[in-house]
């Protein structure tokens, strides 16, 4: 049976994620505060450690850097679980080297999820380990996907892009990829009728980009900024070299990809069989999300891209948001729409 130590000073949530985590067949351990998480981190060896970050005593930033310096712990899989969702938190996180970051409230099956992930990963990393001879090269270059992103920050052409302003467009050769550092990014397609329909939505800390590593295939869709965007572009060829030399940081894309996969997946059953009401509230949840807006702060988007992403005609978007705000769960002031009641609109999606 693995087991989970979690550090949560909230009383309630950590009984029942304790609970939620027992009934799924891991042995928890609790921790009221960070000190006492330390303690029993380095007492029982954990094989996964779910960490809040705001918490009495040593907060979560200060249990993983103190746990990262014990031979014992460091190899430990580190989530946090924390209300702070601004990407320079969630770097900040990363950078002490966090394996996954969840903001509250959460889904039992993204908590579950990311347990199940990070414990395979390890699993996977810990049999390469002892099936493969030492590699003094590789051992001191990249191991996480996080470094990956610093190795972006530092050594890539750092390009600045206007709202509006087209970063590739499709049929272009793909001779780079794309980290976002700021703003978001939509990725598009035109269908036979002249119709753009948004394939993706890329917020910071996102990569973009990606063809074929092997052939020489053009980008397969366009891109374009939705907000004052920075990204940190390399060359497609310098990023397979670095791949090829760190495994670690490759089997981390791969999983970060496929994570992609499925969402798009899930956006096309939801542009296929979901209601034109369904379908709104999920979108206008969506890019509140993305564009990190909390309730009643303006979400300045564009009807035909809010159209394009939910899969319906312009016309029938503004309809429904007409009826929404009738409703009470928006207010449309000119371009902007404000979230006024969260919770019932997520029961609409």
């Amino acid at each position: 049976m693995k087991t989970i130590l979690l550090i949560e000073d909230d009383l309630a949530l950590r009984e029942n994620t304790a609970e939620l985590l027992e009934l799924s067949n891991y042995l928890v351990h609790t921790a009221p505060n960070g000190r006492l998480g330390i303690k029993l981190a380095k007492e029982k060896l954990p094989d996964i450690i779910v960490c809040d970050i705001m918490m009495p005593e040593v907060d979560g930033y200060g249990v993983l850097q103190e746990l990262s310096t014990d031979d014992n712990t460091k190899s430990i899989p580190f989530i946090f679980l924390s209300a702070k969702t601004e990407h320079k938190e969630i770097r900040k996180g990363m950078d002490l080297g966090a394996d996954d970051y969840l903001t509250k409230p959460f889904e039992e099956e993204d908590l579950l999820s990311a347990i199940e992930s990070r414990l395979a990963k390890a699993e996977i990393l810990m049999q390469m380990t002892k099936n493969s001879p030492s590699d003094e090269d590789e051992s001191s270059g990249m191991r996480t996907l996080n470094e990956l992103k610093n190795f972006f920050d530092d050594n890539g052409e750092i390009l600045e892009f206007n709202k509006g302003k087209s970063i590739y467009q499709e049929g272009d050769h793909s001779n780079k990829i794309f980290l976002v550092l700021k703003g978001v990014v939509k990725c598009h397609k035109m269908d036979a009728d002249g119709k753009e329909l948004i394939t993706e939505l890329h917020p910071a800390d996102n990569f973009l980009g990606f063809t074929s590593f092997i052939d020489n295939i053009p980008y397969q869709e366009s891109a374009t900024a939705v907000e004052p965007t920075e990204l940190a572009a390399i060359s497609k060829t310098d990023l397979k070299d670095v791949l090829e030399k760190n495994h670690d940081v490759s089997l981390e894309l791969m999983e970060l990809l496929s994570g992609n996969i499925t969402d798009i997946k899930d956006q096309l059953l939801q542009m296929a069989y979901s209601s034109v009401r369904k379908k709104t509230a999920q979108t206008l949840l969506q890019f509140a999300e993305i564009l990190d807006k909390r309730i009643e702060e303006p979400i300045k988007i564009s009807r035909s891209d809010l159209a394009s992403v939910a899969g319906i005609a312009t016309e029938s978007l503004i309809r429904t948001l007409s009826g929404f705000k009738k409703e009470g769960l928006i207010d449309i002031e000119g371009r902007n729409i404000r979230i006024l009641q969260l919770e019932e609109l997520q029961y609409v999606s």
